[in-house]
């Protein structure tokens, strides 16, 4: 389908050292990546955040694993030779590394992505150690957490107090020495972000977080106007495709109860000798004649 190369970590990180910034998307199903392939952008996430764009959930917490499983499936062979990265949903990693390792095994294995996401900093060290161990490459997610707003206080900045700025620098350290081979920095300052990014080996891509990463990240839903909501600050909506596919279902209502769809290049035929044939066939005390079959029927 495409004469993209594979992008690969080591390519990833040729980027990065280029200074050319990585371009990273979210997004959830063929159709969407199928787009994305041929558009060539680096990194394919398949987020959770398909719990409130895609399932109409207030937040990602509902999100399963087959959830996970089914569109990262999707997406993979949508793009297949995007780095594609499948998000860990809520509570698949968190309880043990055991959980952790089983669960980024299968998402890798029934899916063929190339990488898993988890949320967490430092006390998530553990679970990133242990599934790099089992052979898992993991992106870290710092900053605001989705998983975590609640505890958060809810989808806002982090790291505004110096303390705080310190603590997710230092997790993003701590991440990078436990074998993450790049780090999702959501919604932080961008002088913090600046500080954490220079200070990094590997990969760091902002969402919300400033120009001063090494690359970028948006969600297809908000790029393009189709999840209704909302529209994050950190967003920038390239088309308003909400609107164009709108219009389109109202001239296709329109068309329909005006009688102008479907068209006759709209539907097949058959030849009138082949049309006596079917009535001669249709036996007559138990089926009424064709010419008086209603669109009520």
């Amino acid at each position: 389908m495409s004469q993209l190369k594979k992008t690969t970590i080591p390519k990833l990180r040729k980027i990065m050292t280029s200074g050319t910034p990585i371009t990273m998307i979210t997004c959830y199903d063929y159709s969407m990546a199928h787009i994305v392939e041929k558009a060539g952008l680096d990194i394919v996430l398949v987020g959770d955040s398909l719990g409130m764009t895609l399932l109409g959930y207030d937040s990602t917490l509902p999100v399963t694993m087959d959830d996970m499983v089914r569109h990262t499936q999707a997406v993979r062979r949508g793009a297949p030779t995007r780095f594609v990265i499948g998000d860990m949903p809520y509570m698949s990693y968190q309880p043990s590394d055991e959980t952790a390792v089983r669960n980024a095994g299968r998402l890798m294995a029934e899916t063929g992505c190339d990488a898993v996401k988890i949320e967490g900093g430092q006390e998530m060290a553990p679970r990133v150690e242990a599934m790099v161990a089992a052979g898992v490459p993991v992106m870290g997610h710092i900053g605001l957490m989705p998983q975590s707003s609640a505890a958060l206080g809810g989808f806002r900045l982090q790291g505004k107090t110096a303390s705080k700025a310190a603590r997710i620098i230092e997790d993003a350290r701590i991440l990078e020495d436990v074998g993450c081979f790049a780090i999702l920095v959501e919604m932080v300052p961008d002088r913090v972000c600046r500080i954490l990014t220079e200070q990094s080996k590997i990969p760091v891509i902002s969402l919300g977080s400033g120009p001063h990463a090494h690359g970028q990240l948006l969600i297809f839903h908000d790029l393009f106007g189709l999840y209704p909501n909302f529209t994050p600050t950190m967003a920038r909506r390239y088309v308003d495709a909400g609107e164009v596919l709108l219009s389109g279902l109202l001239d296709y209502v329109r068309e329909v109860q005006s009688g102008d769809f479907p068209g006759g290049e709209n539907y097949f035929s058959i030849t009138d000798e082949e049309l006596v044939r079917v009535k001669k066939l249709l036996n007559p005390r138990l089926t009424r004649p064709l010419s008086v079959v209603s669109s009520k029927d």
